[in-house]
């Protein structure tokens, strides 16, 4: 059933929808291979995931390291200087 499935889907989809990426790495005795197939759909899901930490990374940094002005700190806190 699986299988029937699976020629279902590839002829139902044209060829260049879909992006394959290969790897193979040998360190030594040792070996990896790997291969990641995606969709174009796929394809610019993981953009739009990777564009959006990579934002909000640089938000999270901006607000950390901003200077206060004299006088706002809040109430029981101390300013540090290293």
């Amino acid at each position: 059933m699986a299988h029937e499935l699976q020629r279902h889907e590839a002829t139902a989809r044209p060829s260049s929808d879909i992006h394959t990426a290969a790897l193979r790495v040998r360190v030594g005795r040792a070996s990896l291979r790997a291969r990641a197939s995606v969709s174009t759909r796929g394809l610019l899901a993981i953009t739009g995931l990777v564009v959006g930490t990579l934002l909000s990374s640089a938000v999270i940094v901006a607000v950390a390291t901003r200077k206060l002005p004299q006088g706002a700190m809040p109430a029981g806190m101390k300013r540090s200087r290293w």
